[in-house]
């Protein structure tokens, strides 16, 4: 059982992030924006541009995705899932990675997202706005802006076990687990010693 005084530290801690994110709310609102180039992505309709994402709004938020083969931005993308109708009511949200868009439609439908998609193929977009300078494939996202025909960069956040960007690791970390004793997977379930339909062609 907690005694008081170390519910106290708890209750005490809860309070200074809650302040510390605000600040951090405030200092990323107040960060110089700083132009860039309209990049062009490929999508399963065709090519689009950097400007064409925003869609109809004035701010885009573009999710860093690893693609299929990474757990860890797999169980991003499946916690932002949820929330994307209430994103998609401020701002426009693509997620975006190296992937073929065919590979990235197959792999979105198999996790129910809703997401629209682009992929940048590795080239000149993810070079020049990774969200961690020197790291290539760094998941993450950044928020652009439009000023007239000017896109700018207004803030990033890099992901990465437990960030603020992924309630589930707060919810372990309630249970007492930390970063070190969990790790994603793409599916949980686990083989039966014995399978009733006699496991034949078990893919």
């Amino acid at each position: 059982m907690t005694t008081d005084s170390h519910q106290a530290e708890i209750d005490a801690t809860e309070a200074e992030i809650f302040r510390l994110t605000q600040k951090l709310a405030q200092l990323r609102k107040e960060a110089d924006a700083v132009p860039v180039e309209n990049y062009v992505f490929s999508t399963q309709t065709g090519d689009r541009s950097l400007s064409e994402l925003f869609a109809d709004k004035e701010r885009l938020l573009l999710i860093h995705n690893m693609g299929q083969g990474c757990r860890y931005c797999t169980l991003w993308a499946d916690g932002l899932n949820g929330f994307l109708p209430h994103l998609e009511s401020a701002l426009s949200v693509v997620v975006v990675s190296k992937d073929h868009p065919e590979a990235q439609r197959r792999f979105a439908n198999s996790r129910g997202w809703r997401f629209r998609m682009a992929s940048h193929g590795g080239g000149a977009y993810i070079k020049e706005q990774t969200v961690l300078k020197g790291e290539l494939d760094m998941p993450g996202c950044v928020v652009y802006t439009k000023q007239g025909e000017a896109i700018l960069r207004t803030s990033s956040a890099v992901f990465g076990p437990g960030d603020l960007y992924c309630s589930a690791w707060n919810f372990l970390a309630l249970a007492g687990l930390g970063t070190d004793q969990f790790t994603p997977q793409f599916d949980y379930w686990q083989r039966p010693a014995q399978l009733d339909d006699g496991g034949e062609n078990l893919i």
